[in-house]
């Protein structure tokens, strides 16, 4: 017996989304090779973040060689746990993290079919820059209401994709107190930035606001992938950040269905 989830077309092999990965694939756009090749626009990765990390692991070579300074690690990995990991990476990886935090490391297709929560959007308006207000988030409460959902949280992606804008968190906090309700922020493209713009994350927010002290500082989660920013989605490295000592908990005992690479 196959379960139900594997039974759905959302997010299998012959769904819309793989089948345009495949077209892309087999006739991918070149500019000089391939001028009237395909353009792939359904995926926003930083891949100019590549060159630099090709030369970090130019210049950090005992990662890719199952060596530390010249000293096979084999034993090592043989016997790797979730917990191990490659500390030279963790390190980079950590102050990257860090400098676009200011210094400061504090941290409906994938989500609706693995978990089978219902979603409701909060709908943005292109007069505003698509800002997302509290006569929003009301809205989106009340619809959700409407069709008898047990509302949990607000789930954020910033900065926004596909627009690259960051967005204010005094909405999202104030409304997130009052409805007693969890604040997800997917930071996914926090390393990528215009110009023109400052990044602070949720949590920093909070801090700033001195709320750490009352039981939402417990219901703010943060989670960051290095498959945007560093455009290396193969790795299959995920984070989650949060002071919810039930949702790290449940976390780790899931990471031990997953495993990232023993180099990672």
């Amino acid at each position: 017996m196959l379960s139900s989830k594997e039974m759905l077309d959302g997010h299998g092999e012959e769904s819309p989304y793989f089948q345009g990965w495949k077209e892309y694939e087999k006739n991918a756009y070149d500019d000089v090779q391939n001028p009237t090749g395909i353009i792939q626009m359904g995926l926003a990765e930083n891949q100019a973040l590549l060159r630099l990390l090709r030369t970090w692991l130019e210049n950090n070579q005992d990662a890719t060689r199952l060596t530390n300074n010249r000293e096979s690690v084999f034993r090592d990995l043989a016997l790797f746990q979730d917990y191990h990991g490659l500390p030279a990476f963790k390190n980079v990886l950590a102050e990257f993290m860090a400098e676009i935090r200011g210094n400061k490391l504090i941290y409906d297709r994938d989500l609706k079919w693995r978990t089978g929560v219902e979603l409701v959007s909060i709908h943005c308006s292109s007069s505003n820059g698509f800002k997302i207000t509290k006569f929003a988030l009301e809205e989106a409460y009340q619809e959700a209401q409407k069709l008898s959902f047990n509302v949990k949280g607000v789930f954020i992606t910033n900065p926004s994709n596909p627009l690259g804008t960051t967005m204010s968190h005094v909405e999202l906090i104030t409304f997130s107190v009052a409805k007693k309700i969890h604040l997800i922020s997917d930071d996914i493209f926090s390393g990528t930035l215009f110009e023109n713009l400052s990044f602070i994350s949720i949590i920093e927010a909070v801090i700033n606001r001195k709320l750490e002290k009352t039981d939402l500082w417990s219901r703010v989660h943060i989670v960051y992938s290095l498959s945007k920013d560093f455009s290396i989605p193969g790795f299959r490295v995920g984070m989650i950040y949060s002071n919810n000592e039930r949702v790290v908990s449940t976390a780790t005992k899931m990471s031990s269905y997953g495993l990232i690479s023993s180099q990672t």
